[in-house]
């Protein structure tokens, strides 16, 4: 039977037969491939040209990265012994692969040599791209360096990929192997019941708590029982760090981390490693972002601090909680929410049904950007697994969406989207050659302007009766951790559970809507990283629109919509303790900003106290001296947010100010309605139109520019603070004393 990891690029990959023998065979055969095709690329008795370089090289190493993806995909989501041994063990013939590759002086020259190529002026925007990204990669992966430094760059970029696996391994598994048997169901009290349900042994009276969201939060939020919340915290707030198993402690893999980063900058000629980041962001440098990040501060702390008393004052009144700790914070600001606006996380989830979320879902994707998500059969990695494909108005079938949402062991925790292959346009010819790309010819008076869309500025003559266009649609998977079902019952999800699909749905529609040729200038491939979360958190503003909600919500037992008086209450608290999570993100953001813009390493204790002394100047909330918080860490120390993470408060400036355009749109549509004297049947912020041109000049063209480009293309202008300010309750017309 065939190797399911080598099917060809064109079809669907057999998940559910693919076993952790398959690995090892498939990646050292595509490795090889991908080997061969660079040494042959880098020959300088080729023509410089895309057709003899770059082509042989996208055809050899795209089925290695597809197949690579695929094994990354299931470590994260079906993790088991075996499957973890040989990961690791391809990991590192992976890493030296990748390094080789960004050493290679003889393929850095024939990209030189493209660029400097009378053939270069008349490619694509797209290629263009390519090359000068490429260019920008191979500098910045060590390929000018020399002797020793060569060898050690080499050296440290297996050991921060082995280090960064390992972090990650030991947060799953502290978190797995974690649990607390409860043998009397009053120590439960006020906890959710389909909760209480989730958690029971089938053949004895007693509950099992673990430390996935869908049991840890809601216990934290609902569970009377003090003492029950404090183990909960402590065991969290602990994981993976010396104060449980010796085994799972990221102590000094923390400082493994921070070490090599700091040598691989340095080896390069950047002053820290937050230097060395910031050549592929959007951010010039980290004052930028630290001041950034201050102004945001400034700004927020006042409303923090009143959130914090208002808390303070609740929880004494009326819980009796004199001194109110952290595990305490969860429980006591949901009981103020529901006193102070009448309704709880539970009240609205009942409303939320997946079946219902996710149709809901789809036709507001299909609103916005008249594409049409149809559910279809995919043999998956696991039961939990469905899927979706994509189709334009044309019908043609855009990519596939592979969604897997309920957390369980062996599951990674958090949300995220990834990419099993990427849209590529070829030529197919009559001889079948399937990757085939013709020579490209061009007018020669013909004439490119600035104003034209990077898409349409490219045009080929091909000869109709040889070459035909094919078109490899994208594969991507949308992974979260809710709570499965439970009996004959379909799944509830929070609201914050809706606003993290949507979220992750953005991410996935940045890859779906593509209409970039190239892989190498895709969006996950080529956007800035603290540009890559503004389509996702631009989706999340969706799920405040009363428009929207009709469409998400039907009660689990009634199929009622969602009220209108709920929604309403569910609004007045959307800024509910808004200050006091800014400053919580923020404190993140700049403690990884201040451990990454050293010259060197920092021990443990020295992570520690810099985290102290962000909290003195940013939080409000202080955890106990315990507090692990580093070493659970997984963005910045195994999941490529190191030196990256005020990247979700920067796109957060963007994203803001792009739904702030539809918002405008819905305002001018009231207003035309009112001076014509209708009734406009609102749709709300739901406007096709301005959704055609955040797809036309955002999520389509990728990363064949810069993401300020498309920005201002989609705006007209630079992006603006206001509506991140505006949306948040923290507005120059707002104080804490009034909001």
């Amino acid at each position: 039977m065939m190797n399911p990891l080598l099917a060809s690029m064109d079809v669907l990959i057999d998940y559910a037969a693919i076993k952790p023998e398959h690995i090892a065979p498939a990646i050292e055969q595509l490795l090889s491939a991908a080997r061969a095709a660079v040494t042959a690329a880098a020959d300088p008795a080729l023509a410089a040209t895309w057709d003899d370089i770059i082509t042989p090289l996208d055809d050899a190493s795209e089925p290695l990265w597809r197949a690579w993806s695929v094994v990354s995909h299931l470590n994260s989501v079906v993790d088991t012994p075996e499957l973890r041994d040989v990961y690791n063990a391809m990991l590192a013939q992976i890493t030296e692969f990748s390094t080789w590759v960004g050493l290679h002086v003889g393929l850095y020259t024939q990209y030189q040599r493209l660029h400097l190529s009378d053939e270069f002026k008349n490619w694509s925007p797209a290629r263009k791209r390519v090359i000068e990204l490429a260019l920008r990669d191979f500098k910045l992966s060590g390929v000018e360096l020399q002797g020793e430094a060569r060898t050690r760059y080499a050296e440290i970029s297996d050991q921060q990929s082995q280090v960064s696996q390992k972090f990650s391994e030991n947060v799953l598994d502290a978190t797995d192997a974690w649990s607390l048997v409860i043998e009397d169901s009053k120590r439960l009290d006020g906890v959710p019941e389909d909760v209480i349900a989730s958690l029971k042994d089938a053949d004895a009276e007693r509950w099992t708590l673990n430390l996935k969201m869908p049991c840890y939060l809601p216990v934290m939020q609902y569970a009377l029982d003090r003492e029950l919340r404090q183990a909960l915290y402590k065991a969290y707030a602990t994981r993976a760090s010396e104060q449980g198993a010796k085994e799972f402690d990221n102590s000094a893999l923390v400082e493994q981390t921070l070490a090599l980063r700091a040598e691989e900058a340095k080896l390069l000629g950047f002053a820290h490693f937050a230097d060395l980041r910031l050549q592929t962001r959007m951010a010039n440098s980290d004052l930028e972002v630290t001041d950034f990040l201050r102004q945001l501060a400034q700004r927020a702390k006042p409303f923090a601090e009143r959130d914090l008393i208002e808390l303070k004052a609740y929880a004494k009144t009326e819980l009796g909680l004199s001194d109110l700790e952290p595990w305490d914070i969860a429980f006591a600001s949901e009981c103020l929410r529901e006193a102070r606006y009448a309704y709880s996380d539970d009240d609205v989830k009942q409303y939320f049904t997946e079946p219902r979320v996710l149709s809901g879902l789809f036709a507001v994707v299909q609103t916005l950007f008249n594409v049409e998500l149809k559910t279809c059969e995919v043999n998956g990695w696991h039961p939990d697994v469905r899927a979706a494909s994509v189709h334009n108005a044309k019908g043609e079938t855009l990519g596939y969406l592979l969604i897997d949402l309920y957390a369980r062991p062996g599951k990674r925790g958090g949300a995220w989207v990834d990419s099993e292959r990427n849209r590529r346009k070829y030529q197919t010819t009559d001889q079948g050659n399937a990757l085939a790309h013709p020579t490209e010819e061009r007018n020669p008076l013909e004439q490119h302007t600035d104003d034209r869309h990077p898409l349409e500025q490219h045009t080929e003559v091909r000869h109709p009766l040889e070459q035909h266009t094919e078109v490899q649609t994208p594969v991507v998977y949308l992974t979260c951790n809710f709570a499965r079902p439970q009996g004959e019952r379909p799944a509830l999800l929070t609201h914050d559970d809706v606003i993290t699909l949507f979220h992750e749905t953005g991410h996935a529609l940045h890859a779906l809507l593509s209409e970039v040729d190239e892989p190498g200038a895709s969006a996950f491939a080529a956007v800035e990283w603290d540009a890559i979360e503004l389509p996702s958190q631009f989706m999340e503003n969706f799920c405040w629109e009363w428009s929207v909600l009709e469409r998400l919500t039907s009660h689990v037992d009634t199929q009622e919509p969602l009220p209108r008086e709920l929604y309403d209450r569910m609004t007045a608290a959307r800024n509910f303790q808004s200050g006091m999570q800014t400053v919580r993100q923020v404190e993140f953001s700049l403690f990884d900003m201040l451990i990454h813009n050293r010259s060197q390493g920092l021990s443990i204790a020295e992570v520690l106290t810099q985290l102290d002394q962000v909290r003195d100047e940013i939080a409000v909330i202080r955890p106990p001296s315990w507090h692990r918080f580093p070493h659970s860490f997984s963005h910045l120390f195994a999941g490529g947010y190191g030196a990256g993470y005020y990247s979700y408060k920067w796109a957060e400036v963007l994203s803001a100010d792009a739904f702030a355009a539809f918002e405008e749109a819905a305002a001018r549509a009231a207003n035309d309605a009112h001076i014509a004297g209708q009734t406009l049947e609102g749709t709300g912020a739901l406007d096709a139109n301005t959704g055609e041109r955040f797809k036309r000049e955002v999520l389509a063209v990728g990363g064949v520019r810069p993401a300020a480009d498309s920005f201002k293309a989609f705006r007209g202008r630079a992006p603006q603070i206001d509506a991140l300010l505006r949306h948040s309750g923290m507005s120059d017309t707002e104080t804490p004393a009034a909001a």
